[in-house]
């Protein structure tokens, strides 16, 4: 530990790369010496994720206590977030195309934290002092090599992005303008951003509430940009859901939340005229709203099919808006879709129309309806490349 622990005492420089990808005799492409040895690590912690978790925090606010004001009081509710980001960035270290754009939202986004380039060494520190401390058959003096490269190539791309994203703001304070209350559990806020907010129809942001500090919950933007810059949320209380629960039963008009940078990458080619195909379930229906209202801004009349899913009529809060838009306008198509298992039911309502080859596909909503709705398009002809959706490991602890 003491090499690794040396070379963690200063930011990361550009040279420190992992090695490459070799392609094989058959020309496929074999992953790098580095990989095989962190996924083996990686392999070998999974069975005891909790306890490496606590051993990593543990490590960490022990050697620098000074960072413990930057995580929220109650650490359940910080949860694996920021050993998971590290370790499934090392996983994917040998596939730049998805490793550097997932490494670039988390170190922008980490900015409203507080997070600066010198903490990126602590946390280094950290992290291989678990994975010595857990991974004991696997770990030796060339894993833990592969990983000080691994982290130190991650670490760069993150401090990088923050780097050139500074001068744009960290976070924004919004005051709440209205909060419309549509079920008992299920809110619509206007939010007024304290400055200019750039963000595309179809993004999401990070939230915090003042009664939950420094626990961030991500929610999708529910119209497009508008002239006025307010700026409108679904929210849905779930059990044990602090900062939804928040949103919806206590936040109102007056209160100031903040948020985070836009993230999201389910935004409309405005490029191509293909037919649109969105499947939205819950809340989800949000980001697929606002991207209703980027076409229509747009002049746009390119054929436009809603499924809008829920376990109940009560779930089908905002229908007659999204009915609404469809008398407004003849190229979109709304379907309202109710059923208990709303992961395989969405899906089937819309496998039973179409054809959709030529469509492009957007997808929003819980993790298991995502998967299940991504697979189903493939299914019936939709390429994979012209399916969107936000990044389920980031929903995955989006709710609460």
């Amino acid at each position: 530990m003491l090499e690794a622990r040396h070379r963690m005492d200063a930011p990361p420089t550009r040279s420190a790369r992992p090695t490459g990808r070799i392609p094989s005799g058959d020309g496929a492409i074999e992953p790098s010496p580095d990989a095989v040895l962190i996924r083996r690590t990686l392999t070998e912690i999974a069975p005891v994720a909790d306890r490496v978790t606590s051993y990593f925090y543990a490590l960490f606010f022990t050697g620098h206590p000074e960072v413990r004001d930057m995580f929220p009081v109650a650490m359940d509710t910080q949860r694996d977030r920021l050993l998971k980001a590290l370790l499934t960035a090392a996983e994917h270290i040998d596939d730049p195309a998805v490793l550097t754009p997932y490494l670039r939202r988390l170190g922008t986004g980490h900015r409203k934290y507080g997070t600066m380039a010198g903490h990126y060494p602590a946390v280094g520190e950290a992290l291989l002092g678990a994975l010595a401390r857990y991974a004991e058959r696997s770990w030796g003096p060339e894993t833990e090599a592969a990983w000080v490269r691994a982290y130190t190539a991650i670490s760069q791309i993150m401090i990088d992005a923050a780097a050139e994203d500074a001068a744009t703001p960290a976070w924004w304070h919004a005051e709440v303008v209205s909060h419309d209350l549509r079920t008992s559990d299920i809110a619509v806020l206007t939010v007024r951003p304290d400055q200019p907010y750039p963000f595309l129809a179809g993004q999401y942001t990070s939230l915090e509430t003042p009664w939950w500090p420094r626990v961030w919950r991500h929610y999708s933007f529910a119209s497009a940009p508008r002239a006025d810059g307010l700026l409108s949320f679904h929210v849905k209380a779930v059990p044990a859901g602090w900062v939804s629960n928040a949103l919806v039963r206590h936040a109102r008009p007056g209160d100031v939340l903040r948020l985070g940078p836009p993230a999201g990458s389910m935004v409309v080619d405005h490029s191509t005229d293909n037919g649109m195909l969105c499947l939205g379930g819950g809340t989800g229906i949000a980001p697929i709203k606002a991207l209703i209202e980027d076409v229509a801004g747009h002049g746009e009349r390119r054929p436009m099919e809603v499924f809008f899913g829920a376990r109940s009529d009560h779930g089908l809060y905002d229908k007659d808006t999204l009915l609404g838009l469809q008398r407004s306008h003849p190229w979109l198509s709304v379907r309202p879709v109710v059923g208990e298992g709303l992961a395989g039911q969405l899906p089937q309502a819309v496998g039973e129309h179409g054809p959709w080859s030529s469509y492009d596909a957007f997808v929003s909503g819980p993790p298991a309806m995502i998967r299940n709705g991504v697979d189903a398009l493939k299914r019936i002809g939709i390429p994979g490349e012209r399916i969107r959706h936000d990044a389920i490991e980031e929903l995955a602890g989006a709710a609460g």
